[in-house]
């Protein structure tokens, strides 16, 4: 059987201007939502939760271009993994909710990844530099995340938070029946702008659920923006 590093390439795309809002949280708050075979990935012994948002364009499905679905927006929750590969350790996110704009797009995830995808209504307002805001609606209530930033982008300093919350090249995904889906996503060093201002706005239990509200509801810890590039999805492997 191939591995996740090896699996053919499902996906690719151009992910671009990616709004990254972090907060600490506990860790026992995560506990439950940690695939089997990982376990939660600390900075300097601190555990977070990021809400980001960024535009996914020049959408490839197995190399396939799919009419109306190349082009369009993410918001996601996720928090922080790893797990020993036979390289040394793989460090990697773990999706709570993520949003995109297209019904096909939430099906074919949760088809695949069995991620937790939902389509809403969504929109941006994008300038880099200057300011990127992504909304979108849920059940009568109005969300947005967004971040103003100005200059030009660097590459994070080795041990840095921005380094730790941009490079995680993994993605682990618990199944149905309990076991755990482990795929690669590549894609060169992210430069980045820390956030002059930020902000995530929208009622969090009707969203994400009353454990979040506590946490998501105050400022967060840290902000700052991703310039992005070209990245590759390659197919799941279940680790059993």
């Amino acid at each position: 059987m191939s591995t996740a590093q090896e699996a053919p390439v499902f996906l690719t795309a151009d992910w671009r201007t990616l709004v990254m809002l972090n907060w600490e949280i506990d860790p026992e708050l995560l506990r439950a939502r940690t695939p089997r075979g990982t376990t939660i990935d600390l900075w300097n012994g601190r555990t977070f939760v990021s809400v980001v948002g960024f535009r996914f364009l020049d959408t490839r499905v197995r190399s396939i271009p799919i009419p109306f679905h190349r082009d369009f927006d993410e918001v996601n929750l996720r928090c922080y993994v790893r797990r020993e590969g036979p390289e040394g350790r793989r460090r990697g996110v773990v999706f709570v909710k993520e949003i995109v704009p297209k019904a096909a797009i939430a099906w074919v995830a949760r088809t695949v990844y069995n991620e937790n995808y939902v389509a809403l209504p969504m929109d941006h307002d994008v300038v880099v530099p200057g300011r990127a805001r992504y909304g979108w609606s849920l059940a009568g209530h109005r969300y947005s995340l967004s971040a103003a930033f100005s200059g030009e982008p660097v590459l994070p300093a080795s041990g840095s938070e921005e380094e730790f919350i941009t490079e995680h090249y993994w993605g682990y995904v618990t199944q149905r029946d309990g076991s755990t889906v482990e795929y690669r996503v590549e894609h060169p060093p992210w430069r980045v702008w820390k956030a002059d201002a930020a902000s995530f706005e929208g009622p969090v239990a009707p969203l994400y659920g009353a454990e979040f509200e506590t946490v998501l509801s105050r400022p967060p810890s840290s902000a700052f923006v991703a310039e992005g590039s070209g990245v590759v999805v390659r197919g799941g492997v279940s680790l059993g």
